[in-house]
Parts: structure tokens; C-alpha cells; sequence
């Protein structure tokens, strides 16, 4: 019988624990109008919170919904109130301990120490096994079909309650879940923009990881949230894992794969690469998809664009390009990205804005990054002298 855990409630509720989750809330929203208000008055904000929760009376507030249009189009659900964020932290500190020991090493998916760059490296790592002792490689690469939407509310507080016999916590928890359901199917779907969904989004596949793993006892499994492959040298063994699979899923998660999902030879010739958290993978080669380089030349124009009305400087777009950068040379596609930043000039408009939306006082020849010296009434500067400097260096 697995292990319980009880007592979390009180540990949740303390000042000193909603304390701690208020910093951890307010990393990168200092700024925002939720958090400014919440922190207007901070002590009797918490205390009104920890009353909330103690006397059984707390409600999660209600959601935003916008659209990101990067690396794909997709909804986001946020919370409008800051306290909820709170909460969330504080629940999140709790119960991931739990579940961190309970994961297998194969979840790669918002995980310390985890992450695409290690679950890329393991991948292609598994890729090079199966190729060195048997001589062929063949991948199941699969997709869950709309997974944030699709997690049904009941199977996902089942999941949790093997593990937490704390009732109170779980009141908290399942007053979260049902604060939200995807308007044409009541009783499904968490919010993607949550704290808790991330976690509650491991938990549900872990089942999956749990019966591939355990009960099917593959030997190279991979999953990133919803997308996930199994490498194995037998192609046949693969079609009748994803039927197995498909069912397992559809039965006790409810849940379906989608048209991304099938079985391939990964191979120079006559196969494909594997196509994997932003990478084409094989045993012994690997390149960034075209699609994020064409990502990274679009975000670029944004920010050439964000700098010339003064919305942003050049600290924050070298502040970006370190993510692409690293991203990049996990790649192998430094010189492509290089060569990209060559291209690139970041002029500010004249008499244009700081990065606060107020009219600038300065000169814009005045506004200079490190190391780079501005040439026109405009202040030109190139991405070979200093964008491209300060994103590839280190």
C-alpha cells in the first residue's frame, strides 16, 4: 500500500509558510497591479487569507484569458488575484516533495535538474544505445491530444488522494481544481497559467510513466508533460505498444493521442530524425529545428521594433538572447544564430520613449549598450558589436 501523508494543513497555514509563498508569488510581478495592491497591505492581507483557510471559507478567485502566439498559438487561463497566487505556492511546497520521490527519472517536464536540454541529451543518449546493441532504432513518438483541457477533474483528485490523506489540504486542493472547466466540457481541463496545473499535469501522466515503466517494463521511455516516445529496435513492438497504449490511456485517463502520434525508424538514410523538444534527433547527430530559428528571426523584429519606441533596452534583449544562445548550441546552430545577429541593427526612434513609457530626457545617442558606441542621430547599433556580443559570449 503506497504511503500517505496527513498534517499538511497545518503546515500550509502557518504565517511564517504564506509568508514565504507571498516572495515566491511575486518573483517577475512586482510590477503588476495585483501584486502592488496585495502588498498595499501586506500583513492584514495574509492574516485575512490565513483566517480564510483556517475557518474552511476559502474560495478561489476567478481567471484572464489571452492568447500567446509562441512557439504556437495557444490559450492561457491566469489568475486575476495575487492571494490566490499565494496559496497556490504554499500548496506547491507542500505536496511536490511527495511527488518529486514518487517520479520516475524519465519526466523531464518542469522538474529541478531536469528540463528540454537534459531530456533532449537523454533522448539521443537512448537513441545511441538501442543503435549500438542492436543495430536498429525505431521511435514511438506520441502527443496527447489537447491535455491541459482534457484532464478530468475526478481521475486527477482519485490521483492525488493515494497520496495526501490530509482531508483539509485536499478540500483547498479540490476547490482549485473545480474553480475552472473548459466551457464546452464541464468537469475537465485546468488552466495552463496556474502554479498547481503544472504539478497536476505531471501527476496525471505519471500514471502513464508508472504503467510504460512498471507493468509494460520498457526500457527507454521519455516524457516531456504531454509529448513522449519509446525507443525500441522492433518496429512491431512498437505498433502494438501504441495500441496498448491508446486504450490504457482512453480507459483509465481519459484521454487520447492525437495525428502526431506514430511509430518511425530513426535513420540517416531511408528514416527521419527525431523531432523533440526543439531538436531533430539521432544517435549521433543533432541540429535546431528550422522552426525556431525562424521563431528566433521573428522575435528579433519584435525587439528591434520594442527598442526603437523605447519599450525595452539593450540589457533586456541580452538578457533573451542567452536563453536562445544556449539553446542554440545544444544545437549545433551557433553559427546560424551568429549569423542572424549580424543582421540585426537596434536603432531607437528619435525623441522615442524609455524603457518605462516615458518620454526620454536623454539624447538618444546617448542611449548606448556596453561596448558599443552610437553613430547617427538615431543611435544605430549593430548586432555583431554588442547584441550578438552579449548573447554568444560565456
Amino acid at each position: 500500500m503506497a504511503k500517505t501523508f496527513t498534517g499538511l494543513f497545518e503546515e500550509i497555514t502557518t504565517f511564517k509558510s504564506l509568508h514565504a509563498a507571498y516572495l515566491r508569488a511575486r518573483k517577475g510581478k512586482r510590477k503588476s497591479w495585483p501584486c502592488r495592491h496585495f502588498e498595499r497591505d501586506l500583513e492584514c492581507n495574509l492574516i485575512q487569507l490565513q483566517n480564510e483557510l483556517i475557518w474552511d471559507e476559502y474560495q478561489c478567485g476567478g481567471y484572464i484569458i489571452f492568447h500567446v502566439t509562441e512557439p504556437r498559438r495557444r490559450k492561457i487561463t491566469a489568475l486575476i488575484l495575487f492571494r490566490d497566487r499565494v496559496v497556490q505556492n504554499a500548496i506547491f511546497a507542500a505536496i511536490e516533495p511527495i511527488w518529486e520521490a514518487r517520479f520516475i527519472s524519465g519526466s523531464y517536464a518542469c522538474r529541478i535538474g531536469k528540463g528540454t536540454h537534459a531530456g533532449a541529451n537523454k533522448a539521443q543518449e537512448m537513441l545511441r544505445q538501442c543503435l549500438r546493441e542492436h543495430g536498429e532504432v525505431f521511435v514511438l513518438k506520441a502527443d496527447i491530444s489537447k491535455y491541459f483541457a482534457s484532464i478530468d477533474h475526478e481521475i486527477l483528485i482519485k490521483l492525488l488522494r493515494r497520496r495526501i490523506a490530509d482531508k483539509r489540504i485536499m478540500a483547498v486542493i479540490e476547490e482549485i481544481i473545480r474553480s475552472y472547466s473548459e466551457p464546452e466540457t464541464p468537469g475537465k481541463g485546468i488552466p495552463i497559467g496556474n502554479l498547481t496545473s503544472q504539478m497536476f499535469a505531471n501527476i496525471y501522466l505519471d500514471a502513464l510513466d508508472q504503467w510504460i515503466k512498471c507493468r509494460r517494463q520498457e526500457r527507454w521511455y521519455v516524457r516531456y508533460m504531454d509529448d513522449w516516445i519509446v525507443v525500441h529496435p522492433d518496429k512491431r513492438h512498437l505498433q502494438a505498444l501504441r495500441i496498448d497504449a491508446e486504450a490504457w490511456l482512453a480507459d483509465n485517463l481519459e484521454l487520447q493521442t492525437n495525428h502526431k502520434t506514430f511509430v518511425f525508424p530513426v535513420r540517416h538514410h531511408g528514416g527521419r530524425g527525431l523531432d523533440f523538444l526543439g531538436y531533430h534527433l539521432w544517435p549521433n547527430a543533432r541540429r535546431l529545428r528550422k522552426a525556431s530559428l525562424r521563431r528566433l528571426s521573428r522575435q528579433l523584429k519584435e525587439w528591434q521594433s520594442e527598442y526603437a519606441r523605447g519599450q525595452i533596452d539593450l540589457a533586456h534583449v541580452r538578457e533573451n538572447l542567452h536563453s536562445w544562445t544556449n539553446h542554440a548550441r545544444h544545437g549545433n546552430a551557433v553559427p546560424a544564430v551568429a549569423a542572424m545577429l549580424r543582421k540585426a541593427t537596434f536603432r531607437r526612434q528619435h525623441g522615442g520613449s524609455n524603457a518605462t513609457g516615458r518620454r526620454s530626457s536623454r539624447n538618444s545617442r546617448r542611449v548606448v549598450a556596453k561596448k558599443a558606441q552610437g553613430k547617427d542621430e538615431g543611435h544605430e547599433v549593430s548586432g555583431e558589436s554588442s547584441v550578438a556580443a552579449g548573447g554568444l559570449a560565456g
